[in-house]
């Protein structure tokens, strides 16, 4: 199996996990980065420490490093299952998910306080995308 179809498997996995904000545990709850990391972590890849972050932000700069331990880069092309997506639902706010097949997506819901699996949201504009290099290079 691709790892970018492991990347999305292990994102599925934790459907139903409460949200938290800040959480990076399935027991406790996960928010949008806590999913991206448990699923990087669950194919194997290492995030390293998370750097601060607030509910609603503008820029990922401070992610940068924690994607590039995982082995994600910057992808220009239409999202495939498994790339990580920042999407701007609001503009003082950009969300990440995990991206499944014709325009599905996994991602810690706030508002429905757990994480879901179903059609990205039209109005959630793709901010940027990332994909795993093969074996973390």
């Amino acid at each position: 199996m691709a790892i970018g179809q492991q990347l999305l498997e292990a994102a599925r996995a934790l459907v139903g996990t409460p949200f938290r904000h800040g959480g990076t545990s399935r027991e406790q709850g996960v928010d949008c980065v806590g999913l991206a990391v448990l699923a990087l972590r669950a194919v194997g890849r290492e995030t390293g420490p998370l750097p601060p972050y607030r509910l609603r932000q503008t820029t990922l700069a401070g992610f940068a490093p924690v994607l590039d331990r995982a082995g994600l880069r910057d992808v220009a092309d239409t999202p495939q299952p498994g790339d990580v997506l920042a999407l701007r639902p609001s503009p003082s706010q950009l969300h990440l998910a995990i991206a499944g097949e014709r325009d599905t997506l996994v991602h810690a819901h706030a508002s429905l306080r757990k994480v879901v699996y179903g059609p990205r949201p039209t109005e959630w504009p793709l901010h940027c995308s990332w994909r795993l290099a093969p074996n973390g290079d």
